[in-house]
């Protein structure tokens, strides 16, 4: 596991979260989302044709949902991250994806672009809800990108992508596919381009949720960040510069808002 993480900049953990555990989570945000109800700076749904403002991703939902909570601190990817870092860990962010079928889906990118963590990077857990490959808009990375430097995106097709930051992969390098089974974590490093094609299904939802970690000697990060110890006490961090949420939204191509 360390290994791939060091050589290629990720890992996944098959079956890290049981059926039971995943099926808590979707039913979480399926009762959030069957409310309607905006929950102002975490949940924000829309009037519109786009199947992302009926199911628009949910932002720091460790705030407001106590599973939520527990997932993003659980101790199973604590262990993970702390052999990946080789340090202790702080919990930056949550956020969840529906992804429903026809979404679009987000451009080639780098995490650390938004989260600005210095000196080092962030590193994400990406926990499947369901089963995702590319029929549904499973996540591609770039092997070895991790190694480089945060690129300056250029703007992605709206059509695709519902953020508009796109960072083409470098000369030599591909974006690959990985499939992932309900319960599986994908770990990558902050610098590595990843990103996902439309969710081009009939009837299949690619629904996964996110966590974002930095190590303990990290001294900055984008004051949207709100850092906090893997046992839940608040751990600030200085403000970095440049930093926002992940992923600058486009207004929906398919409809007003």
């Amino acid at each position: 596991m360390l290994r791939q993480y060091e050589e290629d900049g990720f890992t996944v953990v098959r079956g890290l979260f049981g059926p039971d555990e995943v099926e808590r989570l979707r039913a979480e945000f399926a009762g959030l989302q069957a409310a309607g109800r905006a929950v102002p700076g975490h949940f924000e749904p829309r009037s519109g044709d786009d199947p992302l403002d009926r199911f628009p991703r949910v932002m720091h939902p460790h705030e407001i949902s106590a599973l939520a909570r527990r997932v993003l601190l659980d101790g199973r990817l604590r262990e993970v991250l702390e052999t990946l870092l080789g340090e202790e860990v702080l919990a930056a962010q949550s956020m969840f994806y529906f992804k429903p079928p026809g979404a679009r889906g987000q451009a080639l990118h780098q995490d650390n672009f938004y989260l600005r963590v210095e000196p080092g990077t962030c590193v994400a857990a990406w926990l499947a809800c369901d089963e995702i490959d590319r029929g549904n808009g499973g996540l591609e990375v770039v092997p070895g990108t991790h190694r480089m430097e945060v690129f300056c995106p250029e703007e992605a097709d709206a059509e695709v992508s519902f953020a508009r930051e796109y960072v083409a992969p470098p000369a030599g390098l591909a974006p690959v596919p990985v499939d992932m089974a309900p319960g599986d974590v994908l770990f990558f490093n902050g610098s590595l381009v990843h990103g996902s094609p439309p969710n081009r299904s009939g009837d299949r939802f690619r629904r996964s949720f996110i966590g974002h970690y930095v190590g303990r000697s990290a001294e900055r990060i984008g004051r949207y960040y709100r850092t906090m110890s893997m046992s839940g006490a608040r751990v600030p961090l200085e403000e970095s510069e440049g930093a926002g949420p992940c992923g600058t939204e486009f207004a929906s191509p398919m409809g007003p808002h």
